[in-house]
C-alpha cells in the first residue's frame, strides 16, 4: 500500500483511509443501503467533494474497498510463493486461489452484496473481477485444455455472490461456502 501511495500527500492518504474505514463501519451497521457519499463523508470527517473527487461515486467507493480487501491476494498470485504464486501445478494454484478468495468472500459478504448492487451494470469491468477472471481462466485452460476456460471462470466467479455467501456461511457452518466451492471446483477439474 505504501508503494502505491508514493507521491501522494500524507493528508490525502489519511483521508482515503478514513473514508474507507467509514464505509466499512456503515456497511457493518446497516448494509449496503446504509452507505451514501454524504454519510461516509460525515463519518470520515471530510467533505462530500473529497469523497466524490477521490472515488467518483458510491460504486467507485465500494470498488476501492473491495480492491483493498483483495490486494494481498493479488500480490500473492503474481509474486508470492506457491501454491498461490507461480511454480505450483495449475490445479494446486486454482484450489489455493479459490480458498483464499472464499476467505475474502466469507469475511466481506456484506461488502460483496453492496458492491454487486452498486456495480451491477459494470460488473465485468471491475478491476478485481477482471483480475480474478483472467487468473482463473488461465489456470482452467492449463488444467483442462478442452474446457472453455473463459466461461468456466465466469461460472466459478458467479458463486461469489454476497447474498449466497451470507446464506450458506452460517454461524453453525461458517466454512460451508469454502467447502462447497472447493468441491464444485474439484468436480469441474475432473477429466472426462
Amino acid at each position: 500500500m505504501a508503494s502505491e501511495r508514493r507521491g501522494e500527500r500524507a493528508d490525502a492518504v489519511r483521508n482515503r483511509e478514513s473514508v474507507l474505514r467509514a464505509t466499512e463501519q456503515l456497511l457493518a451497521e446497516g448494509g449496503g443501503d446504509h452507505v451514501s457519499l454524504d454519510r461516509v463523508a460525515a463519518l470520515a470527517g471530510v467533505g462530500k467533494g473529497t469523497v466524490f473527487r477521490r472515488f467518483g461515486s458510491r460504486a467507485g467507493l465500494l470498488q476501492a474497498l473491495l480492491e483493498e480487501r483483495s490486494r494481498a491476494l493479488r500480490e500473492a498470485v503474481t509474486d508470492g510463493p506457491p501454491p498461490l504464486g507461480p511454480g505450483a501445478p495449475a490445479r494446486e494454484r486454482l484450489l489455493a486461489f479459490l480458498d483464499a478468495l472464499c476467505a475474502i468472500a466469507e469475511g466481506n459478504a456484506l461488502l460483496l452484496s453492496a458492491h454487486e448492487r452498486a456495480c451491477a451494470e459494470d460488473k465485468f469491468a471491475d478491476p478485481s473481477y477482471r483480475f480474478w477472471h483472467r487468473h482463473l481462466g488461465a489456470l482452467l485452460a492449463e488444467e483442462r485444455p478442452g474446457l472453455d476456460g473463459e466461461f468456466a471462470a465466469h461460472a466459478l466467479l458467479a458463486l461469489f455472490d454476497g447474498d449466497l455467501v451470507r446464506h450458506v456461511a452460517t454461524a453453525d457452518e461458517p466454512r460451508r461456502f469454502t467447502r462447497s466451492v472447493r468441491e464444485w471446483a474439484g468436480a469441474l477439474l475432473e477429466r472426462a
